[in-house]
């Protein structure tokens, strides 16, 4: 998801992912089309803000918007989500060969 300036990724707190951000806050993100492999986009930047409020209902929500189900099906019981607010540096698209 995106909010217009930032990404957002949703995690859970002590996960490899949210430990390695949490020492080093630098990060790269990619998004590769489904259908076309060689159609990407990679995204470096910086994680500049972790929010724990309203974490639980953010992943709900991108559960309906993706998966169509009111609850996200993947947490763990007594698990903790974090959204993390990501600033992108820089930007690296890639369009398939012709």
């Amino acid at each position: 998801m995106a909010d217009g300036n930032h990404i957002i990724i949703n995690t859970a707190l002590g996960r490899l992912k949210h430990k390695n951000i949490s020492r080093d806050p630098r990060v790269a993100v990619s998004v590769i089309d489904q259908t076309n492999p060689y159609d990407m986009v990679t995204v470096r930047g910086r994680v500049v803000e972790q929010m724990t409020n309203g974490a639980e209902e953010h992943i709900d929500k991108m559960a309906k918007k993706y998966l169509g189900v009111d609850k996200y099906p993947g947490c763990m019981p007594g698990e903790k989500r974090v959204i993390l607010k990501i600033k992108p540096d820089k930007v690296f698209p890639q369009k398939p060969p012709r």
